[in-house]
């Protein structure tokens, strides 16, 4: 049995993709990614267009002008293949085919198109380190005489790899589980159903770069590769971040650079930022890579009322080579992840934001954004702040900015993974389908419920959160520092309070934020910046030029500024 191949409708939907319109929706230089505001998003849980209770392809084109009207430069979505979906995607049985529940091939097409119509560009996942236990590859692989044997990792013991830690220690108790029908262990750094493809043999990464490649031919416009860290396996050590693990990923970048140029690929690897930063390469491996360490601290020192937890991980955080880019963000379709926090910061974490015990899985904690801020809207616009203003390309989950909670009552992570909440009108106008037949029940408590917290009443009225996250991001998208600029922290004696400069090319910006539930006074030395005038940004209010003696700010309770520096200094 050989392996699977792109199936014959490709060709023609290949045909479909406009090359005109490709091009017109491309900015000007290959690094837009740099500049560019991303906006997750699961299929299933966006709207559905034919009731059956799933979010679908022609379902998410119909709130396309959604997303662009909020501001946002690229879609990323989540797993979208056909899947047992015992991992909500990421256990994918097919790399060519859409779930049915989805749509199909057609309709991925279309929904492509309409978005670069719409100047958005679509980033999906792309999960290199495993597959399903039903992918064909796996379930050939599982006969000893199969020449697909070695896709997989197999072992006549359990013993081998001991010092690889366990991932998801909520579910697992080892790396490794006996297949019957193979007679032999197979190696698995995640679920028990999702076994690791074997990168050792040469022809995995050949049909790894065959899914790239059908994908990248119908427009998707760059990967978020799934758990990179782990490709690699070898006796005696960790078993992640290994050298071979990186020829690997720079075979990809290559492949991309040579075929698809100003397409990108966006590491998830959660680690520390010194081991993260050979994921970039010289420049020819990642573009991006998510800034794991910095999200946890941002809500350590907002509870805290220290900016000490953001000042020290962005000092930690080493510069990126030119032509890449961290990716921050506060909250995903995961746990907020505490793996790389100390153990003491950990039971900190644990204590402030998970009192109750179905609050945690796994290492971290599974709530949305608005419940970890206790709805609170002025912690809510902070943390939207500093997401905006620190170092990198920010990216919103779907439904964050409009403060949708959670349902820790669910399953797994699905808590934070509910239907999108557009109206107050049935099932939160996501489907007509009759309730039972969500994939999800929709949130309806009634804090969070969507009688209360959906897109049309925040449409409606100026002050909503929703609004104001488009007039933030409207604001950060006039200005490159934001996601070119280099960072200076001030050290104010009042550590209540983060103050940063940005600066790039002749752009030089002040961002102060009170971290603090009251109200601050601050005095900032700014006497290299002698003479200029900071101008409010979103106001474009002026406030006094900074003269000799410390800068004096006055913060209401976890409010911030964002100035624009004119003049010369």
């Amino acid at each position: 049995m050989g392996a699977q191949s792109a199936p014959d409708s490709w060709h023609r939907l290949c045909s479909r993709v406009s090359t005109r319109v490709y091009k017109e929706h491309r900015l000007e230089t290959t690094d837009w990614y740099k500049d560019a505001i991303f906006y997750e998003l699961h299929v299933r849980a966006f709207h559905d267009s034919n009731g059956d209770g799933n979010g679908d392809f022609r379902g998410l084109v119909e709130r396309l002008d959604y997303l662009k009207d909020l501001g946002v430069d690229c879609i990323w979505l989540l797993p979208f293949f056909a899947s047992p979906g015992r991992d909500d995607g990421y256990d994918v049985a097919d790399y060519y085919t859409v779930h049915p529940a989805y749509g199909s091939l057609g309709d991925v097409v279309t929904f492509i198109e309409a978005a670069h119509v719409r100047g958005l560009k679509v980033m999906t996942d792309l999960v290199l380190n495993h597959t399903s236990d039903q992918h064909a590859w796996f379930q050939a692989a599982r006969q000893p005489d199969s020449p697909l044997r070695d896709f997989y990792v197999w072992n006549d013991t359990d013993q081998k790899y001991s010092d690889a830690r366990i991932i998801f220690t909520d579910t697992e108790r080892s790396n490794w589980t006996w297949d019957p029908v193979a007679g032999a262990y197979y190696w698995h750094r995640f679920f028990s159903h999702q076994p690791d493809l074997n990168y050792d043999n040469p022809a995995v990464l050949e049909e790894m770069l065959k899914v790239i490649k059908f994908w990248l031919d119908l427009g998707i416009d760059g990967f978020r590769a799934d758990a990179v860290p782990y490709l690699i396996e070898r006796e005696g050590t960790s078993c992640e971040n290994l050298p071979e693990t990186h020829d690997i990923l720079k075979q990809i970048r290559r492949y991309v650079d040579e075929s698809y140029p100003g397409r990108i690929l966006l590491a998830e690897a959660n680690q520390w930022p010194d081991d993260v930063l050979p994921y970039f390469g010289d420049g020819d491996e990642f573009h991006m890579a998510f800034n794991f360490p910095v999200m946890p601290r941002i809500f350590m020192a907002l509870r805290q009322e220290d900016h000490g937890p953001i000042v020290d991980i962005v000092k930690r955080t080493p510069a990126v080579p030119a032509g890449c880019q961290w990716a921050i963000f506060l909250r995903n379709h995961d746990e907020l992840t505490l793996e790389m926090v100390t153990d003491e910061e950990r039971d900190y974490m644990y204590r402030e934001y998970a009192a109750d015990p179905r609050m945690k899985i796994n290492v971290g904690i599974r709530r949305r954004l608005a419940p970890l801020m206790d709805n609170g809207r002025r912690r809510i616009e902070l943390l939207n702040s500093l997401l905006l203003t620190l170092p990198g390309s920010p990216i919103i989950y779907y439904g964050d900015e409009i403060g949708m909670g959670d349902n820790i009552y669910l399953g797994d992570r699905n808590g934070v993974r509910t239907p999108m909440q557009w109206t107050g009108d049935r099932n939160a106008g996501f489907s007509r389908a009759d309730y039972a037949l969500l994939y999800s029940p929709v949130i309806a408590d009634p804090v969070y419920g969507y009688q209360a917290v959906n897109v049309e009443a925040q449409e409606r009225t100026p002050s909503s959160l929703l609004n104001w996250m488009k007039r933030l991001i409207r604001i950060r998208k006039r200005y490159q520092v934001f996601g070119r600029g280099d960072i200076t922290f001030l050290y104010p004696e009042n550590h209540k309070v983060l103050a940063y400069i940005r600066r790039y090319n002749d752009e030089l910006v002040l961002i102060v934020n009170n971290l603090s539930r009251f109200v601050q006074p601050v005095e900032l030395d700014l006497r290299g910046l002698h003479g200029m005038r900071p101008v409010e940004m979103i106001g474009n209010t002026p406030f006094p030029a900074i003269g000799d003696l410390p800068y004096f700010l006055t913060l209401g309770p976890h409010g911030f500024y964002w100035f624009r520096l004119e003049g010369n200094g």
